[in-house]
């Protein structure tokens, strides 16, 4: 199997599981219908687990371009791979959406909920607020790639690591990711929304492009940040990329600060 393959498929495989089991509990008259949060992220914790141990063998199971660009920026991944995974991973996304789309198919029509069945596909901010989400899921992925480059820096028994990544991710979905529903993941966002604004789903309402940028960036900036930051502060290897990287990390931060104290000013008359 070649590595376009295998990061398609084990991107497939952890939309599979992260969107159905979120299908399941946001969609109406499904049997886990209401189950929350907790069994949200560990479904999203067991469908990394079940991709990395899929693909681990072949492509490194990055599933993710933030994981992809964050080890390219440290030298761990050759660049000129980058496009590749990259493009792969998105595909995998879309087809894995696909997938969940005719898992659930009575039930779309059953939900009358757009927000609900938007989320099945792709994440939203329970406060919508550019700055602020832009910065929920910079800190989520930040963590993601130092939790990965910790996990990477210990030896485990042999094949255990799929396990730990999982509890990682379930981890980072139950401490950080009720503000943004932790996307940490472009292609987990992009491939299924654009999966959603494609397929004939009853009553679907809109894709809500107009946030599908944050889920992007965010993590990307995030994820690349936390790779360079651990080089820097573990491997005292401080490059320009990492100053020029904390400049804007806490741009973004004082950028969303700013905002929020903006409308605390508004809504109080000040």
């Amino acid at each position: 199997m070649s590595e376009f393959l295998a990061e398609m498929i084990g991107t497939m495989i952890l939309i599979i599981f992260g969107g159905g089991v979120v299908g399941g509990v946001v969609l109406r008259k499904t049997k886990a219908e209401g189950a929350g949060w907790i069994v949200i992220t560990i479904g999203w914790g067991l469908a990394v687990t079940m991709g990395v141990y899929a693909v681990g063998s072949i492509s490194g199971a990055h599933l993710n371009p933030a994981v992809t660009l964050a080890f390219a920026s440290i030298g761990e991944f050759p660049w000129d791979k980058v496009p590749l995974y990259m493009s792969a991973q998105v595909i995998g996304g879309f087809i894995g959406g696909v997938i969940v789309f005719f898992q659930y198919l009575p039930h779309w029509k059953a939900t009358k909920d757009q927000g609900a069945k938007l989320a099945v596909f792709s994440t939203s901010p329970a406060i919508r607020s550019t700055f602020s989400n832009i910065v929920s899921e910079m800190i989520g992925t930040f963590v993601l790639i130092m939790g990965l480059l910790f996990i990477g820096a210990n030896n485990f028994t042999e094949g255990l690591n799929p396990v730990i990544v999982g509890l990682l991710i379930t981890a980072i979905g139950l401490s950080l990711g009720a503000t943004t529903g932790y996307a940490i993941n472009p292609a987990r966002d992009l491939g299924p929304r654009i999966a959603h604004a494609i397929l004939p789903i009853i009553g679907k309402g809109s894709s809500d492009w107009g946030y599908a940028w944050i889920p992007i960036i965010g993590p990307l900036l995030g994820g690349t940040y936390g790779a360079l930051f651990y080089k820097a502060i573990f491997k005292d290897d401080y490059t320009v990329t990492f100053w020029v990287g904390s400049v804007i990390f806490v741009l973004v931060l004082l950028a969303a600060l700013n905002s929020e104290l903006k409308k605390r000013n508004v809504s109080e008359g000040v």
